[in-house]
């Protein structure tokens, strides 16, 4: 159990340390200083990045993302066509054979009608 609370007792003393470490270090203008030329050089080069990628008409990793997302919604878009197309071709079929159907007994009954003798 003793082995238990100074380890429980080290690590509060080391956060209550990283804590006081961290405040002292929000606290230093010289730190806080160097810590904002880091962010703005870091967004300056990613601004140089995307616009040397532009001038030699590179996509962004972004750019790509979105032709990607516009490439699947397209085809989803062409599936849903092919299946209506599929349909119609269907329902066409149907109504062809249907249509034959009842042009082939109107022309039995045609010819059944021109071979009977007249009476």
């Amino acid at each position: 159990m003793e082995a238990s609370d100074d380890r429980s007792g080290l690590r509060a003393r080391g956060e209550e340390a990283v804590g006081e470490l961290a405040q002292a270090l929000l606290e230093n203008p010289l730190f806080n200083s160097a810590l904002g030329h880091a962010l703005g050089a870091g967004e300056a080069a990613a601004s140089a990045q995307r616009s040397a990628m532009g001038a030699l008409n590179l996509a962004s990793a972004s750019d790509i993302e979105r032709l990607e997302q516009r490439l699947r919604s397209l085809s989803g878009r062409l599936e849903e066509i092919e299946d209506r197309l599929d349909e119609v071709a269907d329902d066409l079929s149907s109504l062809d054979r249907r249509v034959g159907a009842a042009g082939g007994a109107s022309t039995d009954q045609s010819e059944r009608e021109r071979s009977e003798p007249a009476a």
